[in-house]
């Protein structure tokens, strides 16, 4: 019997030795298998930004189509889910809606990341009186209310872009603006401070990898600071990095959706889900079929991000590694 168990442990122990390792990613993604929510939201997020992007052949009208004779028709055989008061097919609108919200969550998002992690990657790395300067910039940005910063820097670039004035330099970047519908001056207004906590969230993680052996070690075989930086560094912060901003990118959405709200966001008649709701919550009592459908849509991406957003920290999460 000894010699039975002492044979099985031995195949045992050749079989783990035989199996391959799995990198930090594939535990990742083997965790993020695991949450059906998170997954879920990520193929909804998916079906819906193809949907946006082949909004075109998707949507079932045009996008500016007005029949007057139709106006408020309610939900039907005709129009999904009815038309507003112009006539145009609220389906559509909100298909098209969805570019809005997706571009300025993705752009802005992007942004953040890129300036960021740079920053915080720059300040951590070399610390003493460089890091001191740069964090203190970053505590005096911290100073200025971020919804008021970007209110008022959509009211200085709409008011430039009504003035049809701006100089030189800025007319290509108000007819671009107006190309784009608006979301030109969005996404700078967005991205002027977002990067803020990103950079404090990458220094950190600076912080507690640089004196770390495999970092002494490339130090010591003469490697350069670039190097470091952007080969041992980065490909080990970038995945909570990554994890936050993808958190982030609901506020986003809901920045805009507000800003349009209010008349500060894209160009009418640009469908975005805040115009719609604007238009909506007047009718609100005598036709609701205009206000739910862009409310359930700016609804529904938001948690569907919040809920990717959740299952990506548990999988990046180091104490979640060797549950598999």
């Amino acid at each position: 019997m000894a010699t039975a168990e002492v044979r099985a442990s031995e195949i045992d122990l050749d079989q783990a030795l035989a199996r391959k390792p799995r990198s930090p990613l594939q535990d990742a993604w083997l965790i993020l298998l695991q949450n059906k929510v998170a997954i879920g939201s990520g193929i909804f997020l998916v079906l819906l930004t193809l949907s946006a992007i082949f909004a075109p052949w998707v949507a079932p009208q045009g996008v500016d189509e007005q029949k007057l004779e139709d106006n408020y028709m309610p939900p039907g055989s005709k129009y999904i889910l009815g038309a507003d008061r112009f006539g145009r097919d609220i389906l559509s609108r909100v298909i098209y809606g969805a570019r809005v919200s997706l571009a300025v969550a993705f752009a802005a998002s992007g942004v953040s990341l890129a300036i960021g992690l740079i920053y915080g990657l720059v300040s951590g790395y070399f610390g003493g009186t460089v890091d001191n300067v740069m964090m203190r910039i970053v505590d005096i940005l911290y100073g200025f209310p971020f919804l008021i910063f970007v209110i008022l820097l959509q009211v200085y670039f709409k008011a430039v872009a009504n003035r049809g004035g701006g100089g030189i330099l800025a007319a290509p970047v108000i007819a671009l603006d107006r190309k784009m519908g608006g979301m030109l001056f969005i996404f700078l207004a967005l991205g002027a401070l977002n990067w803020i906590g990103m950079s404090r969230i990458a220094r950190g993680q600076v912080l507690s990898y640089k004196e770390m052996e495999f970092i002494q070690g490339a130090r010591s075989i003469g490697a350069s600071d670039m190097r470091i930086i952007f080969r041992h560094l980065l490909p080990n912060i970038l995945g909570p990095c990554i994890v936050s901003e993808t958190m982030a990118i609901p506020g986003y959405i809901f920045t805009e959706a507000f800003l349009s709200f209010i008349g500060l966001g894209v160009n009418a008649p640009t469908p975005s889900w805040g115009i719609m709701v604007n238009n909506g919550y007047r009718a609100m009592r005598s036709h609701p079929h205009v206000l739910w459908p862009p409310a359930l849509a700016l609804v529904l991406t938001t948690l569907a991000f919040n809920f990717l957003g959740d299952g990506l920290r548990d999988a990046f999460d180091p104490r979640m590694k060797g549950t598999f």
